[in-house]
């Protein structure tokens, strides 16, 4: 348990009647990149504020390093929080900006002038340092807001929802950034974000959160490729979802054919659910292929070019739902692929999740 910075046991929070965060408890580690991953209204920024002081739980505790500091106001915390806004002071320079919150604790010049100097080459700013936010870009004023809450050496960084105001290339680009910022100065980031894509990129491990709980908590490759539920199959990723009654590893469809998947670890009596493919595992024939664990028949209905992917969209009959397959453009344009021909789709058993409803 050394290397646990913060552990939150059995946290609560109510807003009224809204149960904001329900019975959640999490470990964060030493310098790891943890995403607290979810939709508008689901307890990730209530819980990060909760963390940060400026929310106080019904009942719980919030330890850091073995000290509960549930009762410890913000201020008092070795923890940051950096806001969305960034909330620089306009008439400061950017170096001035980032020294702020040192001279606010009475430390030395020398002592501050190393330490926003350090942060500076760590953020790459060091060409900036004399400009005022009024004359960076977006993503520049993105780095300087980061760089003034490393430069205190919190324990922890708290970071919600950092990108969400930059453009998609950029946003690209920042997550990138913030990984080797976080590596670099050794720090544990904890950030909010509705992004999953975001989350996938930049953090070691995710909790995905419902309802103001802990939905699956994993490594992105987890929950990407092992969801324990439908809510967390749909919202990470892409999914074609097909359903019918389980029993064992056999799905059977409500047209009555029959699949196979790999999970064995479904709840006893377990009978209505769904199989879960990730369109990227699911290759496309002209021929019914042999030996393969599941195989369907569709009429192509529509395709469309997403650059590196084309999206292929299926339809078996006019009451199962759609399937989608991803495949390269090179790969649609060898097999010759057009509307309303008839293919085969097939995927292997170990790429298919047998889900509950």
């Amino acid at each position: 348990m050394s290397n646990i910075v913060i552990s939150l046991s059995n946290l609560n929070k109510s807003f009224g009647k809204t149960q904001a965060i329900d019975n959640v408890s999490l470990d964060f580690k030493e310098n790891e990149f943890f995403a607290m991953l979810g939709p508008s209204g689901c307890g990730k920024t209530t819980l990060l504020r909760t963390i940060a002081g400026f929310e106080t739980p019904d009942d719980g505790a919030v330890v850091l390093q073995g000290e509960n500091i549930t009762a410890l106001r913000a201020n008092r915390r070795p923890i940051n929080l950096m806001f969305q806004s960034y909330a620089l002071f306009p008439h400061m320079t950017v170096a001035k900006n980032i020294a702020y919150g040192l001279e606010m604790e009475d430390l030395s010049k020398p002592e501050i002038d190393e330490r926003v100097a350090d942060i500076l080459k760590l953020t790459q700013l060091q060409k900036l340092a004399q400009r005022r936010p009024d004359q960076l870009s977006g993503g520049q004023r993105q780095r300087v807001a980061l760089a003034r809450a490393l430069v205190k050496k919190p324990k922890v960084l708290l970071l919600d929802e950092p990108l969400g105001a930059l453009d998609k290339k950029l946003r690209g680009q920042m997550q990138l950034e913030l990984k080797r910022m976080q590596v670099e100065a050794g720090i544990t980031f904890v950030i909010v974000t509705h992004d999953q894509e975001e989350a996938l990129v930049m953090a070691d491990r995710i909790a995905l959160m419902k309802d103001g709980k802990v939905a699956q908590l994993g490594s992105p490759h987890e929950l990407y490729e092992r969801p324990n539920s439908r809510f967390v199959a749909d919202f990470i990723g892409t999914m074609n979802f097909f359903d019918g009654y389980i029993s064992g590893k056999k799905i059977t469809l409500h047209n009555g054919l029959q699949l196979t998947g790999c999970n064995q670890d479904l709840a006893e009596g377990v009978d209505k659910g769904s199989m879960a493919v990730r369109p990227e595992r699911i290759s496309l024939h002209s021929q019914q292929p042999d030996n393969v664990d599941n195989c369907l028949q569709g009429t192509i209905v529509d395709m469309a070019y997403h650059g590196q992917d084309m999206n292929v969209h299926l339809e078996m009959d006019k009451k199962s739902a759609r399937i989608l397959v991803k495949i390269s453009p090179g790969e649609a344009e060898a097999q010759g692929l057009k509307l309303g021909e008839k293919v085969w789709c097939a995927w292997s058993a170990q790429n298919a999740r047998l889900l509950a409803s």
